[in-house]
């Protein structure tokens, strides 16, 4: 949160790193954006509907290609030996460099494939769909590895040196977290110090969670640089250095194995005295952070697609089994309880690929600021893949918890199921945390309001400086809160066909009155909304609920064949009936919630006061011997 706006009761410390996040995003917004339009009550329909196509020239590159991956795949890659061994296989590896996977995105003038965003992610889901370690392979090297920072803020010399690599396959990394710099910028403790007048820089720290890190060619490393002196006070310089993994004082220190995407190549890279040249800072020196921040609003676009195509595959599995099995006389889809889960697993499948192809073309048009629309696709189907697979795992049952090479080694079909869950779960996690993904949300949506009122806050303004700013900012809220209360129409020149027009309708009314109750609370709570995250998560997951069903009726519109068309309208339909009773709920808890008592009880646990719960069991974990 602005600094300006929420900082009373943080450390010092907090507050330095609030400081130079909020340095670091990016502050203006050159393009318009849906979803800010719809926590300031505005809707702007015409920037979803109706909803972007592919040309059938962008359609058919991508078709032809995912047809050629697909049956490589199948033939030379077992999903299920990649989590057993740990490995992706070195002729699947190099099958791969030789179809430029490694080079999908890199515009054809450096030999690059130039895909769109739109088959870029095509090509992730199909992959995700069969195994998520090769995905993660690809898309950890191309969303956020150094081809996304290079396109983004490289120079020219810095694009024709490296760029033509990745066609021949070279495979790259992004080092930012360390042990104890997760989301917090001013923990990092890996430096860059200046050598030879600052024609060199000596990198020395130690790297955490570096996909790809540990057989990389080239990484993009975030470090320390010395601070400058910036109105009389010290701030902190973090920078983005290219890092050739063959320089010396380059090493690769561990692999972690996590809970699932067993294949990826994941662990604590070192870094002793490595000279890089200053020809290898990307953007400038001090721009680490928002360079870090631009290439994840992007890289974020990914993970969608990756999560649909996991969830699509947990759907082929489940419909199968429901149909197959029969439990008293009926197979087990007819019941009325799994029923509803493969409802319920249909329509959110649905909705993630409206969210995940709306973004991807928002992407490509760059018509829209979209780091709102990615942070909340990445939070919505992060967090239905989880529900999905889970979804899948209870209808299978027992055969949903064994692994995929047990039930084959009993002669029936192997679907891991199992696998599927374990290698899903990191999705709420990996580049942006749901949590801070709701901060980050929430962060943003207020961007409006922290501009008007950060100089009527300012405690260092004089109060005689604020009386004209004051009475002008009181004008403009006066005309824009009574907007809010005005009726909000559907504009006849976008009527959808029933029911999809009353759920849009729903749309533009509660965004008015969410609009009205974000309002409410940066007056009432000020300073204090820093801390109330819990109403914080509320306007962020009712506005992402408005998002969805605005992608959602638009989605549905564009989908040619009759059948077809009528099928999603009934998807459409039943996803949008669901978000608007979650949207109910969290309007309803923003004033009535459990809040309060849920902190306390929360203080009781940390302080040790309810240690007594934590009896009879054998404490402590495993170490190294």
């Amino acid at each position: 949160m602005s600094s300006t706006l929420f900082d009373k009761q943080i450390s010092q410390e907090s507050r330095e790193s609030l400081e130079l996040a909020e340095e670091s995003r990016q502050a203006e917004w050159q393009h318009p954006s849906f979803v800010s339009g719809l926590f300031q009550g505005a809707v702007n329909w015409n920037l979803i509907h109706p909803f972007p196509q592919q040309t059938e020239e962008d359609k058919q590159k991508g078709d032809l290609y995912l047809n050629r991956l697909g049956k490589f795949l199948k033939a030379n890659l077992n999903p299920e030996e990649v989590d057993q061994t740990r490995e992706i296989p070195k002729k699947v590896i190099a099958g791969l460099r030789e179809m430029g996977a490694f080079a999908l995105k890199i515009p054809t003038q450096y030999g690059g494939l130039g895909f769109s965003q739109v088959n870029y992610n095509r090509v992730v889901h199909l992959v995700s769909s069969y195994c998520a370690s090769t995905a993660a392979l690809l898309s950890a090297h191309q969303s956020i590895g150094v081809p996304q920072p290079l396109l983004l803020f490289g120079t020219e010399e810095q694009k024709r040196k490296y760029l033509p690599r990745f066609r021949k396959g070279a495979i790259s990394a992004f080092a930012l977290t360390e042990a104890g710099a997760g989301s917090d910028p001013c923990m990092m403790k890996t430096t860059a110090i200046p050598i030879q007048d600052g024609k060199y820089y000596l990198i020395n720290g130690e790297k955490l969670w570096c996909t790809n890190g540990n057989i990389a060619d080239v990484i993009v490393v975030m470090a320390q640089t010395p601070p400058k002196i910036v109105n009389g006070k010290e701030k902190p310089q973090i920078t983005a250095f290219i890092v050739e993994t063959d320089s010396p004082g380059f090493e690769v220190a561990y692999r972690c194995k996590f809970m699932g995407l067993n294949a990826i190549q994941n662990g604590v890279i070192r870094f002793r005295n490595l000279k890089v040249p200053r020809e290898n800072i990307i953007l400038a020196e001090g721009e680490g952070l928002r360079l870090a921040f631009t290439t994840l609003n992007t890289g974020r676009l990914t993970l969608p697609a990756a999560a649909t195509g996991l969830s699509k595959w947990s759907l082929w599995v489940a419909r199968r089994w429901a149909k197959e099995r029969v439990q008293w006389g009926c197979p087990i889809g007819e019941h009325e309880a799994i029923a509803s889960q493969l409802s319920d697993m249909s329509a959110t499948i649905f909705a993630m690929e409206a969210i995940t192809w709306l973004t991807s073309f928002m992407a490509d048009q760059k018509k829209c600021d979209i780091r709102l629309e990615a942070a909340m696709a990445k939070l919505f189907c992060s967090e239905q893949n989880w529900k999905v697979v889970n979804e899948a795992l209870q209808i299978r049952g027992g055969r949903g918890y064994e692994s995929g090479p047990s039930l084959a080694g009993r002669n029936e079909e192997g679907s891991s199921l199992e696998r599927a869950m374990r290698d899903s779960r990191l999705n709420t996690i990996v580049e942006g945390s749901s949590e801070i993904m709701h901060l980050f949300i929430a962060r943003e949506a207020l961007d409006s309001h922290i501009k008007r009122m950060k100089f009527i806050l300012d405690p260092k303004v004089s109060a005689a400086r604020k009386i004209r700013p004051a009475l002008s900012l009181a004008l403009h809220y006066f005309w824009w809160y009574l907007k809010l209360w005005t009726p909000a129409f559907w504009p006849s020149q976008r009527k959808l066909t029933k029911p999809l027009d009353g759920h849009m309708r729903f749309v533009t009314r509660t965004a008015r009155k969410l609009a009205r109750k974000l309002f409410h609370k940066v007056i009432f709570l000020q300073q204090k909304l820093a801390f109330k995250q819990n109403t914080l998560n509320r306007l962020v997951d009712i506005g992402t609920d408005l998002f969805v069903i605005s992608c959602v009726c638009s989605y549905a519109e564009s989908l040619p064949g009759q059948k077809k068309a009528e099928n999603c309208r009934e998807l459409a339909d039943f996803f949008c009936r669901q978000a608007r009773n979650r949207i109910k709920g969290s309007f309803k808890e923003l004033s009535r919630n459990q809040d309060r008592l849920s902190n306390l009880i929360s203080k009781r646990v940390l302080e040790g006061e309810l240690e007594w719960q934590e009896t009879d069991i054998i404490r402590g974990g495993n170490k190294k011997s």
